[in-house]
Parts: C-alpha cells; structure tokens; sequence
C-alpha cells in the first residue's frame, strides 16, 4: 500500500498522496481547490492482525472551538486505543471528537491524532471524512481544480522512507569493515555518512565529500529506492557536556553555521540530479536535551551548557537546519531524540519535547519540517530487556527502585521511543511522526548476556541478574567494554518505528581516551578514559571506557573486534 506524509508547500497549504484523501488547500481562492476541510489518513504500520493510523484535519471553514471527525469501515477494522481525540466506535462507524486540550481549530488551522486498530483481511482507507457534518476533500463549488493525483510542485513524501528501500552502503566505511579479520559479515550493512565539520561536505584528506556519497548512491540505486543517512553535526557550541565530541564552531558562530554549513548542504541536496534518492538527515545529536538536563542548579549542568541555553543557538540551528534541509521534497528530516537513560525520567521528558517543538518552529522552520526522530544515536541502552519490565516488583520494591533503573519510566530503547514518540505527538508534532532507533552498538550479547531474569533476592539482584547492558551506570557513553553489535537495519520492525538503522558506524570511536592534540576541535572528554572514577551524569561511576582508543570518528579496530564478538543476534 502507498502511504504518504502530508507535503507542506509554499503555495498551498496541504497536498497529500495516496495514504487518505487530502487534496489541495487554498484559502486565498487564487485557482485552487475551494475544499472546507481536508482529512489525512494514513496507516503507519501494519502486521498480520493489526495497525496504527494517524490522522491530520485541517480547516477552511470558521473557526471552531470544538471539533468531531467521522468516517465509516468497509472492512471490519475495529480502533483498540488512541491518543490525542476522544474516538468511539459503533459497528463501522467511527467518530473522533477533540480532547478538552486540543479543541481549538482555526481557519487554516491542523490538528492531528492517532490510534491502533485490528482487522482481518484487508485494511482498506475510508473513502468519506467529515469534519462536524461538512464532507471533506470535496470541492464545495468555489472554484478551481481537485485533482487528488497532483502532488504539487515538489512532490509528496511516502510516510516511511525505508518501506520497500535499500539504504546507502558507504564504501569507505565498508571497505575499512571489510579489511578486518571477520569484517566481511558486516561490511555491507548500510550506515550514517556524518557530516561532522564544514570540511566534510568536499571531503576530508581526499576522501569522499557529500557529492561523491550521492553519486555513488545514484549507482547504488539501480532501478528501485534507496535511502541516503546523513548527520547533520555541527551546531555552534556542539555537544556542551561532552568535550570529545566538542566542534569547530563557537557558541555565538550561528552565521557560520548557516552560511558555510547548512547553506552549501542544502543546495546540494536540492541539485535536481539526486531527487529520486531518499535522503534522512539525522538532525544535530546530543544537542537539545542539554538544555534540559545539563543547564541551571541541576548537579549535571555544566557552564557550556548554560551559555547554549541562554544564546538559544541551538534551537536557532536546529530550525534553520530543518526549514532549508527539509525544501527538498525527497528529505526526511529526523531529530535526534536523545535515549531513555538520559530523558526517561518524569522531570526530563516532557520538558525535552517542548525544547524540541520550540527548535522546530524556530528560524522559520514549522513541524511540518519534521519527519520523525531518531533514539540512542551514537549510545548503546538496549533495544529490548526481556527479563523485567518497569512494572516488575521485588521483595515489595518497584523495579523502578533499583539503583540501575533509578526511577527513570523506561528499561530499553524500544519502550522509550514509542513512549516519547506519543509525547511528541502530545506536545504538537504530527501524528504521523515516524521513530528511528540507532541498533548499532546496542545487542549486548556475547558471553554476558544473561539467559534469563535475575534472583529475586532483592530488586537490585533482580535487575542487575538479568539485564541485558552490561554498563556499570546507564550515563557512560563512550566506547563502551563488552558492547556488541545490534539488530540489523530493518524497515517498520515495530509500531511507531520506521527503522532500525546503524547511524554510528561500528568501528569508529566515541572519543579518545588520552589528550590527542588535533585540528577537527574535538576535545578529551575523561568519560573516554577508562581510569575516570565519573561525575554526577555517571552516578561517579568507573567510565567503563575501553582504553587506547583514536579521536571520536576515527578508526577503533579493538572496539570493532569487540563489537563483533559481542553482537546479538549474533553474527554467523
């Protein structure tokens, strides 16, 4: 089945493909469609017996203050549970009516909304939604075309762009992979391309630039889709807590940042020449949640950090890297999202999505810019803990209790994203917002990994018995001992997630693990030095960090031997 986002253009408000039935929307009346309201449906995941949908209304009549969408079932789908309306259900009929939070609808106003449904057999698109009675994506005779097959002047975007694609194998990493002992298994697992610094859009010390990555994606490509993953990484004041991923910019050079990096990478990905590729831009890791938890009176905050909160540059780079990014109707802008062991716990969570709703709205960016987001890019918390759940009890102690899991609401990855994913949504971003999960270093596997659930002795036992990271503290982060290589890329492998992708190429470092003196500007973080008895981010904890290890970004053949050795599922 086709499915696609809702494209917003500059010369009409909505235009949407094949997913539902949003047509073109011009309140202005200049030769559009004089449509009263458009609803887009469209199924996110789908398995054997059930699915997801998300939902955008939009409005063109009078403003409302209260709103209600219906639409009917030809098949026997039957909607489960749902976030954002208030939906009910009686034989095929459906009815979504808007939460005592989101019952605003101004004229040319969106509001969105989603839910999980089962079915058996097929699960065909409603053809007919009303918004309050009014019929919508029907032309209501004020003038102009309603043809549903125009995708407007840049084109719709298909709701996940790994559904039915390859994705991009970068020679260079591949080839280092390949020329170590046992690097051929992996080396052609697709992975991020990082544009960490203004020198690697041409490339650095004759290596491949931006240019040369899409070229080569283009023979790739052959005759069927494939997926480009770019980081994006070089925001002014980068990584404030972090000095081994610190950069070349400073925290006041936003001009720089917009003029020599976005600029010149946006109008390559704009180059006709690569439009039938898809391209994913992973959007400035380790910089938003910062602002939340590393800034003010909190024990972690750090002065770096305070400084980026108070300039705003990072909101400011974010959104001007997704308005210019996301022009291009072939990118598919993701936000990095942090992971669950660091914005899993109540005070950071929903104050880390409202951080990111105001950089997406900022330098003229809109939500809309923003496809999706991406969890643990560059970390390694586990995809999934089996062997407890965070409504586990022992001995009369929550899970929660435990000194690993320490209160936080989430145990793993998967959990974390699709919960934060709804939190997104909460905060204002669209329904169909998709999640990424970097899986490339997160399998723990090897002969550590716990076969099955902890004594339940007491809840530390029970925990630390049976949990698959193998960490000494969730807040250690760099080249971590006895980590392993994770799930393989993979399109839609769960609900809400459009992929688990190796955006962190295995084998590159996090971090060196003694002063390195260098001219990318990166720095020497003692979480990448295995003697560092910690700080408050780490609980003063062991780094865990292996040693002898290159500047982040370079080549760690023992970490990548390890990562090997350790991968779950296992490497044949």
């Amino acid at each position: 089945m086709s499915r696609t986002r809702t494209a917003m253009l500059a010369a009409a408000a909505l235009v949407a493909g094949a997913s539902g039935t949003a047509l073109a929307a011009d309140p202005g009346g200049i030769g559009m469609a004089a449509v009263p309201c458009t609803v887009d449906y469209k199924v996110q995941n789908q398995w054997d017996t059930g699915f997801t949908a998300a939902v955008t209304v939009t409005n063109q009549g009078a403003a409302k203050s209260n709103w209600s969408v219906k639409w009917s079932y030809a098949g026997n789908q039957k909607v489960t549970s749902g976030w954002n309306a208030k939906i009910s259900q009686s034989g095929t009929a459906v009815t979504a009516a808007n939460e005592t939070y989101n019952g605003t609808l101004g004229t040319g106003g969106s509001v969105s909304f989603g839910f999980q449904g089962s079915y058996s057999g097929t699960n065909a698109i409603p053809t007919t939604f009303t918004l309050d009675g009014v019929t919508c994506n029907v032309d209501d005779g004020g003038g102009g075309p309603t043809d549903p097959t125009d995708p407007g002047p840049t084109g719709p975007k298909v709701d996940n762009p790994y559904s039915g694609a390859k994705v991009y194998l970068n020679p260079e990493w591949s080839a280092k992979a390949a020329a170590e002992p046992g690097g051929s298994r992996i080396a052609s697992q697709p992975t991020g391309v990082w544009l960490d610094r203004i020198a690697a859009i041409n490339g650095v010390n004759g290596g491949m630039g931006l240019r040369d990555h899409l070229d080569a994606a283009l023979t790739q490509k052959g005759s069927g889709e494939l997926v480009v993953q770019l980081v994006i990484y070089n925001l002014p004041g980068r990584d404030c807590a972090a000095l081994a991923s610190n950069g070349e910019l400073g925290p006041t050079e936003l001009g720089r940042y917009k003029t020599e990096y976005i600029d010149p990478i946006a109008a390559i990905l704009a180059d006709p020449k690569y439009a039938a590729l898809r391209i994913v831009t992973t959007i400035e890791i380790d910089s938003l949640p910062n602002l939340v938890t590393n800034t003010g009176s909190r024990p972690t905050a750090t002065p770096q950090c305070d400084v980026m909160k108070a300039n705003g540059n990072y909101q400011k780079g974010v959104g001007y890297a997704l308005n210019k990014l996301g022009d291009a109707a072939n990118v598919y802008n993701y936000i990095d999202a942090g992971h669950h062991g660091w914005i899993g716990w109540d005070d950071n969570f929903a104050a880390s999505a409202a951080v990111m709703k105001e950089a997406a709205t900022s330098e003229g960016a809109t939500v809309n810019d923003v496809h999706g987001f991406i969890a643990n890019t560059a970390n390694y918390s586990a995809l999934k803990e089996n062997n407890f759940t965070i409504n586990d009890s022992v001995a009369g102690k929550s899970v929660r209790e435990s000194k690993w899991v320490d209160w936080n609401r989430y145990t793993d990855e998967l959990s974390f994203a699709q919960g934060f994913r709804n939190q997104l949504v909460t905060t204002g971003f669209n329904a169909g917002i998709g999640m990424l999960i970097d899986t490339s270093r997160n399998g723990w596997g090897g002969s550590a990994r716990p076969a099955g659930p902890g004594a339940t002795t007491d809840v530390d036992t029970y925990v630390n018995g049976g949990r698959y990271d193998r960490r000494i503290h969730v807040g250690n982060w760099c080249n971590q001992s006895g980590a392993g290589l994770g799930e393989r890329p993979q399109a839609s492998p769960a609900a809400g997630i459009d992929a688990y992708v190796w955006i962190k190429p295995p084998g590159e470092s996090d971090g060196a693990s003694s002063e390195i003196p260098n001219d990318e500007g990166k720095g020497f973080d003692r979480m990448c030095d295995p003697t560092y008895t910690g700080n408050p981010r780490n609980g003063n904890n062991l780094s865990g960090a292996l040693p002898n290890a290159p500047l982040s970004g370079h080549w760690f053949s023992a970490q990548f031997q390890q990562l090997m050795q350790n991968a779950y599922p296992p490497l044949s």
